[in-house]
């Protein structure tokens, strides 16, 4: 069976290089350093796109430890930007933005569907938003951006580190259910790796991704239901 890969023509170079100006001026800003407390709230965010014209945001947010639903919020809004390898943060973000403003309990830290560090700009989705916001954020991704790593042991819990050419630390690549494909996972701004992995572990009930995307990623297609 062929798999179907969409097409995505060419981007205007006059963009590309206009917003990877604003995304080295973003990173100048970046701060990876460990939670000043003990998060009560953890949020989840992710964003889908219903039709080619359309993008969804959605944004949970649970108690921690206990993980129990505390809000859930959505914002729809039209697709500005093409999809541009690098800089998907600049089509999703700004609609994420506007998720999180409809939030009435603000969380102590951002699990976004996505990369932090892990980028090759060191600045994936996770830590533009980050920025943003000023907020605590890590990255939870389901594919590699860049980077390189040895495969981690096949059990849950089982960690290896994914580093660039020079051997600096990018992330962790953690296997979060026993014989899956592994999750690769970077802090964004205001958090360390030592915190983000720590709660991506914290944050797993048996499935692969941990519950703040997971439920993020459940209510984008329950909410898409209430747009058709």
């Amino acid at each position: 069976m062929a798999y179907y890969r969409p097409y995505h023509p060419p981007a205007d170079p006059l963009i590309v290089r206009d917003l990877t100006r604003q995304q080295d001026e973003l990173r100048a800003h970046l701060r990876l350093e460990p939670l000043a407390a003990e998060p009560a709230l953890i949020a989840g965010c992710d964003s889908s796109f219903p039709t080619p014209e359309t993008v969804l945001s959605v944004f949970v947010v649970l108690r921690f430890p206990s993980l129990e639903l505390v809000e859930k919020v959505y914002y729809t809004g039209p697709v500005t930007l093409p999809y541009i390898p690098g800089l998907l943060a600049f089509r999703e973000a700004p609609n994420l933005l506007l998720a999180y403003d409809k939030l009435q309990h603000k969380p102590d830290v951002i699990m976004v569907d996505g990369h932090g560090i892990a980028h090759p700009r060191r600045m994936g989705i996770a830590a533009h938003l980050g920025v943003l916001l000023d907020r605590p954020t890590f990255g939870v991704a389901k594919n590699k951006l860049t980077g390189t790593f040895q495969e981690p042991a096949p059990e849950k819990g089982s960690i290896s580190p994914l580093t660039d050419k020079s051997g600096e630390l990018l992330g962790q690549v953690i296997r979060s259910k026993d014989k899956v494909l592994p999750l690769f996972v970077s802090p964004g701004h205001r958090c360390d790796q030592a915190t983000a992995t720590r709660l991506t572990l914290a944050c797993l009930r048996g499935y692969k991704l941990p519950e703040p995307t997971r439920l993020a990623d459940h209510w984008a297609e329950e909410f898409k239901k209430e747009l058709c």
